[in-house]
């Protein structure tokens, strides 16, 4: 049995009608930037996470150093980030010419937050909470925290579509919340796509005006702005995804239950959850001191892996001027030799997933 790490194909044909009849909808509207589906799509999209506003931009990543932008964050700032996420949470900051200062993760993957108060320094101005590979973070202790120093909170929920913490939606604790909705997202596009959230009305006001191209009315440039706009036909694949969120994310918790009930193997360390948060399991992510010869003992027998992420930030090349050497985030560098992560998407069979646990128990 062949078994990939992720597929989209089976989301799409179980919904094949539907996107294939927006897409005509769309296409025959003669509008594709900034119409009716993009309008929509962030009432809806703004409805579901319990914010007053959402814009729709182009990615993810561009819906961060916007936000960081929008906020005044500058050169000679500092913003508090974990230092185990994606790289494009870290670009964010820095394309604003900003300092991260890396806090080392918890055992859920997310930001510890007994060490957030120790990086706080008379130049920190936000901290950037990463909600990773579906995880809701410790919110509370968070805003504690923010709101005892006056600093912005910016939420990374890139791949925390519809998850809660205490009840409430990822994106909707600080000042803005990010999302992308890169195709293999819980809520994925078909091509790049990515929005923020926010009640603040002026935030949301002045990055629909930088979005495109600075101007809130065609020719008339209020700022320097940029091109970021997400287009109809996304919007629209968007808005019949949306519908289906919530049975999607349901469906990746049968699995994930499915994994953490029946995998049993001393070699592998399986996720945990936190007590008051929800899991939406973007990625299911064991760790293995025998990682790499696990992840070929896999591959061998036909069930494909991704290591999120084999090198942390702080240790890539586009980073180097940071001077943070090796052995100085020793529980992020550690997760970044020890993660793994299993197949998951919509539509796997239970052949699959017991293939799965059989052949990781024989490890």
């Amino acid at each position: 049995m062949k078994i990939m790490q992720n597929r989209l194909d089976r989301m799409f044909y179980s919904y094949q009608k539907e996107f294939e009849e927006k897409a005509l909808e769309v296409l025959r509207s003669g509008w594709y930037i900034l119409g009716d589906e993009v309008n929509e799509f962030e009432k809806e999209f703004a409805d579901y996470t319990g914010k007053k506003y959402c814009v729709g931009l182009a990615s993810g990543l561009d819906a961060l150093w916007i936000s960081f932008r929008i906020l005044g964050i500058k050169s000679g700032d500092e913003v508090i980030v974990q230092g185990n996420t994606y790289i494009a949470s870290v670009m964010g900051i820095t394309i604003n010419g900003a300092t991260p200062i890396f806090v080392e993760p918890d055992e859920y993957f997310n930001l510890d937050v007994s060490k957030i108060e120790e990086k706080i320094t008379d130049k920190t101005k936000a901290i950037l909470v990463v909600h990773l590979y579906g995880q809701a973070s410790n919110m509370k202790p968070i805003m504690d925290i923010a709101n005892r120093y006056g600093l912005h909170i910016v939420e990374d929920c890139a791949q925390s579509h519809g998850a809660r913490f205490a009840g409430q939606m990822t994106g909707t604790f600080g000042d803005i919340g990010c999302f992308s909705f890169y195709p293999s997202k819980n809520l994925g596009a078909f091509g790049d796509a990515g929005a923020i959230v926010t009640d603040n009305e002026k935030i949301a006001k002045d990055i629909s005006v930088f979005r495109n191209y600075g101007s809130e009315k065609r020719y008339h440039n209020k700022i320097v702005g940029a091109n970021s706009r997400i287009d109809e036909i996304q919007a629209g694949f968007l808005r019949v995804k949306l519908k289906h969120l919530d049975k999607l994310i349901k469906e990746r918790e049968n699995t994930c239950e499915k994994y953490l009930s029946k995998l049993n193997n001393d070699k592998i360390i399986l996720p945990q959850i936190y007590s008051d948060s929800t899991h939406t399991w973007h990625q299911f992510v064991i760790r293995s001191e025998e990682r790499d010869e696990l992840l070929k003992y896999l591959d061998d027998r036909g069930i494909k892996t991704i290591i999120h992420y084999p090198i942390p930030p702080h240790l890539s090349e586009a980073y180097q001027y940071l001077n943070i050497k090796k052995g100085m985030l020793p529980i992020t560098e550690k997760y970044s030799e020890t993660v793994l992560s299993l197949p998951l998407y919509y539509g796997m069979t239970n052949e699959e997933s017991d293939y799965i646990i059989k052949i990781i128990n024989k490890f």
